[in-house]
């Protein structure tokens, strides 16, 4: 579904559930409550599919405000610093994210949700407590600048992002500004794409309201196909495989997608061992 601004993602899946009538719902990533756009949601079977969405690449638009520096790396918190930024060059600009292109080792934002002894970090930074996280290794593939925007002391920075599960728009931002001297943050963020799946077939809640409980736009063995790769199932490989049981392997490099001759998706299987295993069964026996 396309995410409204102001919900958290925990919100939106209580919506749901109260729209499909069925407490099975979950959702494939979380989107901070200023962010908008690709919030993937599982209804009952499909929501172990979830496990794999969470690892997909992402794509988003955003916009950094350089100028600012806050608490959240973001415009819902608190700026704790301004410096002009109106002696800031285009050049400057894009040398600096072209700094954040690759693989590179980024320091999540302190106000996100990685546990620190068992308890968020946000809720750590809110309780005054100064967090430090360890940088992790994500890749960015893709960072465009789309626009360029000055306004008195600060400049906004239009960019397209396409990366890694675990990358942080908010920690570019914020590392954008530290490299040019100035700070910065962001303004605005709209994811567009989870893995194969992106605002084209996105449904508004607004939408999802209308024609609720019958709320699912992608049935499960689409969303499958976009996902994995594939593999047909004889009538006796379904027969094993929807009992728990291993098929002999055919070299695909997995996991993939088993389907049946009707085309509905059978499991997620991973060959290893000399064998196709169900890493997850969701058909029936």
């Amino acid at each position: 579904m396309d995410k409204p601004a102001g919900m958290t993602s925990h919100d939106v899946v209580a919506r749901v559930r109260r729209l499909a009538r069925t407490r099975r719902v979950g959702h494939g990533g979380t989107l901070d409550p200023m962010a908008t756009g690709v919030l993937i949601i599982g209804v009952n079977r499909a929501t172990r599919l979830l496990t794999y969405v969470i690892g997909s690449s992402k794509s988003y638009t955003a916009t950094i405000r350089l100028g600012q520096s806050t608490v959240t790396d973001d415009a819902e918190g608190d700026v704790t610093a301004t410096v002009p930024a109106a002696g800031v060059t285009d050049d400057g600009i894009r040398a600096g994210l072209g700094a954040q292109t690759g693989e590179i080792d980024q320091v999540p934002s302190a106000v996100s949700a990685i546990k620190v002894n068992g308890q968020r970090a946000y809720k750590r930074v809110r309780d005054g407590e100064e967090v430090e996280l360890a940088a992790r290794r994500v890749t960015v593939s893709r960072l465009d600048v789309l626009d360029i925007r000055r306004e008195a002391d600060v400049v906004d920075v239009d960019v397209d992002v396409t990366c890694s599960s675990g990358t942080y728009i908010r920690a570019i931002a914020r590392d954008l500004g530290r490299a040019l001297g100035v700070g910065g943050h962001l303004t605005a963020l709209r994811r567009t794409a989870v893995g194969g799946l992106s605002l084209a077939e996105a449904a508004t809640l607004a939408e999802l309201e209308e024609r609720a409980p019958d709320v699912i736009g992608l049935p499960m063995a689409d969303a499958a196909r976009r996902a994995f790769p594939q593999r047909a199932a004889d009538a006796e490989e379904a027969r094993v495989l929807s009992h728990g049981g291993p098929l002999e392997p055919v070299g695909i490099e997995g996991p993939y997608a088993v389907f049946d001759a009707a085309g509905e998706v059978l499991a997620i299987v991973s060959e290893r061992d000399g064998k196709a295993r169900a890493e997850i069964v969701l058909a029936p026996a």
